[in-house]
């Protein structure tokens, strides 16, 4: 059977965000996506998504929900498991927690003279429930969290800064089922920032999705006026 523009468009969303989930490398997404575009039938369009998040099933079927977009299309995957850490300290140093790990249901930070960094975009939570204490002596503490996380900032700077900023043009509402995170804590001659922050897989993401419409061609351009 014929494949519509419509599914050609479902089957590239779907593979846009198999790349932002790390699940298909840059090089491979781009073979895919440019075979989408040349696809003409159902039986085309299925192979390029047969061992995606919607295995198996037909094109114009398969493909045809609207995914989930950034953390929120794994959020309740990452709330359960053991703590790998609970707290970090830093004395004429630093420390760092980021990448892949769990944060347990409280996490203490401390440092003096020093910085630390607590990234929490690709961490896992043992609780949904959070708290992170940050405290600073003229030093440094940033937590970094994904967009569309649940956030409250609770704490106090004294000659110094305690505050939340963003990079994102327009930061989102939190996404159902995220964890609830409450940092707390005070910086004495020192700064704790929390900052929103995407995903380098997802800023890449986006990036190809943005070029990608940027690209597409019109359909009425090729038709040739009538009279």
């Amino acid at each position: 059977m014929r494949a519509s523009d419509a599914e050609r468009e479902r089957v590239a969303e779907t593979l846009r965000e198999a790349v932002a989930e790390g699940r298909l490398e840059m090089d491979e997404f781009e073979q895919r996506l440019d075979a989408t575009y040349r696809a003409r039938t159902h039986g085309e369009l299925e192979p390029l998504v047969r061992d995606l998040p919607v295995p198996g099933a037909p094109v114009r079927q398969g493909i045809g929900a609207e995914p989930a977009r950034g953390s929120a299309a794994d959020w309740p995957s990452r709330i359960g498991g053991t703590p790998t850490s609970s707290g970090g300290f830093a004395f004429w140093g630093g420390f760092s927690r980021k990448g892949h790990w769990t944060v347990g249901p409280t996490f203490t930070a401390f440092s003096m003279w020093g910085g630390g960094e607590i990234d929490l975009r690709e961490a896992r939570f043992a609780e949904r429930e959070v708290v992170i204490r940050c405290f600073t002596i003229m030093g440094g503490l940033q937590v970094t969290v994904p967009p569309d996380l649940e956030v409250q900032v609770r704490g106090f700077g004294i000659m110094g800064g305690f505050g939340e900023h963003s990079r994102l043009d327009e930061d989102p509402e939190p996404a159902p089922g995220s964890p609830r995170v409450r940092v707390t804590g005070f910086a004495l001659m020192g700064g704790v920032g929390v900052e929103r922050k995407r995903r380098k897989a997802e800023k890449r993401r986006l990036q190809e999705q943005e070029r990608l419409r940027l690209q597409k061609p019109d359909p009425g351009d090729g038709r040739k006026e009538l009279g």
